[in-house]
């Protein structure tokens, strides 16, 4: 492995802090949805990171159904964000009490 191991998970660490900060203080559905992808990248690169470690491909196999689940969740979600708008005229999740009532 050319870039050691540690600073690997540094840079992991710090991409999951990050999606993990947008997730919780942004008041924006797409940016919780970029939070989010932010944070499953940040697990993708700790799977390539521990297969070439560790000499085993299950964890780039297991990258592959990340890149699978984050497609799958962009697509849904921005979906599931553009007829919200559609529907209340804006992307504030604050806005949407549909379900509490």
């Amino acid at each position: 492995m050319i870039v050691p191991y540690n600073h690997v998970l540094v840079l992991a660490t710090i991409l999951f802090v990050m999606g993990l900060i947008c997730l919780l203080t942004r008041r924006n559905l797409i940016m919780t949805l970029i939070g989010i992808e932010i944070m499953m990248n940040a697990a993708a690169i700790l799977f390539v990171a521990g297969a070439l470690r560790w000499q085993q491909l299950e964890g780039q196999a297991f990258v592959l159904f990340i890149i699978g689940v984050a497609a799958t969740e962009v697509s849904v979600g921005l979906t599931l964000i553009v007829g919200a708008y559609r529907r209340s005229g804006s992307v504030d999740p604050d806005h949407f009490t549909i379900l509490s009532h």
